[in-house]
């Protein structure tokens, strides 16, 4: 009893601190300027930490590609070197700024409570969210480098530059947004990094790269919860509440009488179409 009545105590101390938080956040925009409140971008907090987003992702690719170029890395078998060379210094850095990304990303779900979108913190969210800071903590614990270094994080921080990119133009409102009919596809190359994922570490398994591998397995398995619910939140949002809008557009459409036969006057009286007044 003692256990579940700290755990609610702990539950509604967040709850509390959360909502505290957002009155805040709303407070302090009561304050705010009103010079500046028409200007563009000026109250797009989206749109601030999208930018934010794209721009430390992006350097985040470019410095792991320039890394492992210099380092002469392989992207088939590639394992972890643990000296003080020049270059694998430095991806072990850009890994190490890359896991402290994974922690600033915990912004997203503030900003989603703080606009009271609780739809959006799914359990799909949250999950991704907390894994990755726990799997890059290990990762830069004990592998930061060799292959992980190309096949997990740099490609993860290009499709978070797409994704960021979708997100700050998504914050400058409706003129932009009917633009952004691409939106199912980043879910789509998600999946298709998540099997490459399993597919290159198979691979070195296979083969027997002297990469750890239980690394390797906890990607794999990682990977194939990724896939599970990423296809779920697939079929949720693009095929299925599209079915189920067109569902109730035809049930609408027969209920509102659409179905009958038009009506049209004939001596001052309504007749159906196709119907004589004889008949």
């Amino acid at each position: 009893a003692d256990i579940f009545g700290n755990t609610n105590i702990r539950a509604n101390y967040v709850m509390t601190l959360v909502n505290d938080s957002a009155e805040f956040y709303k407070w302090s925009l009561t304050i705010a300027d009103k010079r500046v409140e028409e200007w563009p971008i000026d109250d797009f907090s989206p749109f601030t930490e999208a930018l934010s987003g794209f721009y430390l992702f992006m350097l985040e690719v470019l410095t792991l590609l320039l890394g492992s170029r210099a380092a002469g890395y392989s992207y088939l078998c590639q394992p972890v070197n643990y000296s003080n060379d020049v270059n694998e210094v430095r991806i072990a850095s850009a890994l190490w700024w890359y896991y402290i990304s994974k922690g600033v990303e915990f912004l997203d779900t503030v900003f989603f409570i703080m606009r009271k979108k609780f739809n959006q913190v799914s359990f799909l969210h949250v999950y991704h969210h907390s894994t990755m800071f726990i799997l890059w903590w290990i990762g830069i614990k004990w592998v930061p480098g060799g292959q992980v270094a190309f096949f997990g994080a740099t490609i993860n921080s290009g499709i978070h530059v797409l994704m960021y990119g979708y997100y700050g133009l998504a914050a400058f409102g409706p003129k932009i947004q009917k633009y952004l009919w691409w939106k199912k596809y980043l879910t789509i190359i998600q999946m298709i990094q998540f099997h490459v994922t399993i597919g290159h570490a198979a691979h070195s398994l296979y083969t027997g790269c002297p990469f750890p591998a239980w690394m390797q397995w906890a990607l794999i398995g990682y990977a194939v919860t990724f896939i599970i619910l990423f296809a779920n939140f697939y079929y949720q949002t693009y095929r299925r509440q599209p079915r189920l809008k067109s569902a109730k557009s035809a049930v609408n459409g027969v209920s509102n009488g659409t179905n009958k036969a038009p009506e049209v006057m004939e001596n001052g009286k309504k007749q159906k179409k196709g119907k004589g007044k004889h008949d």
